[in-house]
């Protein structure tokens, strides 16, 4: 059997993850006759895809801040296309992203290799012209929120609902007593764990104001104490800029969701922290910020009530968002305030976000989009 070669591609930190599991789950499908090559990042490496480009180039947030990578994001839309052309690729797997993907997609129409898309463009959310282009250049969609299904099928695009991937993975590995004794926590005193992004323009965004936050809230009680989650693509010494405001500070790094699991609170940025507190039922705060430009053009595209996950998924408000302008120092203390100091109000959070985990659907999302593409073959 000829070995078939097979583009996989991911355009972030979460999507390298979910690739690299898609990767494995995919072989145990179809055996070893299958190479994989793409963009990516360590996941991926570590699955054995061949990375043709790092997802490092094309990762950004916001409008003003994707202008100046428009060349970046074209020349490895190509070069993707190069390799997917040299290599006679039988099948191309998109992972989110569609900002870069959708250019792939066209491309590899006009190559001839089938495209399937797996967490598609939140069409629901802004641009919901993106369906008719998804309609002309995806030929299966694989969804992960239960309310996507609908909107895509209603608009012709073949379409599967499969849940979401982190329902397998997102389990602490420790108590909090161990978290705190491995940490050098007191387990007994609040904790308060911070995720404020993944990417080094998300964090110049929102951690200088958390920071400030974190400071009013130990003036008011010396006995918080302060994780900060470090994304695994970001090195210690990225926050180093930050230091010397005076308030401690426990940087962990690959033990996300223990600090969140222990956390009494969570301050976090919108994307996809949200689901992994959600699902580890850690009340929280939403916080976010981009670039003035970027809030003014987005605030006249997006259609939804809410910008969390969380939210969008419960319909309803059940965690308080703080986006761009209602985020500041004084709003993040006052409602972390308020969860610390009201175990009623950390309670019926926790109650929603059990209705939020239960929508999420079932283990095995990976499996069944790994089914899916399989076929494609």
């Amino acid at each position: 059997m000829t070995e078939k070669q097979i583009l996989i591609s991911a355009g972030e930190a979460s999507s390298d993850m979910y690739a690299a599991r898609l990767v494995t789950a995919f072989r145990q499908r179809v055996g070893k006759e299958v190479r994989f090559f793409g963009m990516g990042g360590p996941r991926m490496t570590e699955a054995g895809v061949e990375l043709v480009a790092d997802y490092h180039e094309v990762a950004v947030v916001g409008i003003a801040e994707v202008v100046h990578k428009i060349p970046t994001v074209i020349s490895v839309q190509n070069r993707l296309k190069r390799e997917a052309k040299r290599r006679n690729a039988a099948l191309a797997i998109l992972v989110d992203s569609p900002g870069t993907h959708l250019g792939v997609a066209r491309r590899m129409k006009q190559i001839g290799v089938p495209v399937g898309y797996f967490i598609g463009p939140q069409i629901w959310a802004w641009r919901a012209g993106r369906v008719r282009i998804v309609k002309r250049r995806v030929n299966r969609m694989v969804v992960i929120f239960p309310f996507e299904e609908k909107i895509y099928r209603d608009a012709g695009v073949p379409v599967s609902f499969v849940g979401h991937p982190l329902v397998d993975v997102v389990r602490p590995s420790l108590t909090r007593a161990e978290f705190a004794a491995l940490h050098e926590l007191h387990a007994n005193k609040p904790i308060v764990t911070i995720l404020p992004g993944s990417r080094p323009n998300e964090i110049r965004q929102n951690y200088g104001r958390i920071l400030s936050a974190c400071e009013r809230l130990k003036r008011g009680n010396g006995d918080i104490q302060f994780v900060l989650a470090v994304a695994p693509n970001l090195s210690a010494e990225f926050f180093s800029a930050y230091a010397g405001n005076g308030v401690a500070i426990k940087h962990v790094t690959g033990a996300t969701y223990d600090a969140l699991a222990a956390a009494d609170c969570a301050i976090v940025a919108s994307g996809t922290a949200t689901i992994e507190a959600a699902l580890l039922g850690t009340p929280m705060v939403v916080i976010y910020r981009v670039s003035p430009i970027s809030a003014f053009v987005l605030g006249r595209m997006i259609r939804t009530p809410f910008f969390s996950m969380v939210n969008l998924i419960a319909g309803k408000g059940v965690v308080r968002e703080l986006i761009q302008d209602d985020f500041t120092p004084e709003a993040v203390e006052s409602e972390v305030r308020r969860l610390l100091d009201s175990p009623k109000a950390r309670d019926e959070m926790k109650a929603s976000l059990a209705e939020v985990r239960a929508k999420l659907g079932e283990g095995g999302a990976i499996e069944r989009a790994a089914d899916i593409f399989a076929q494609m073959l």
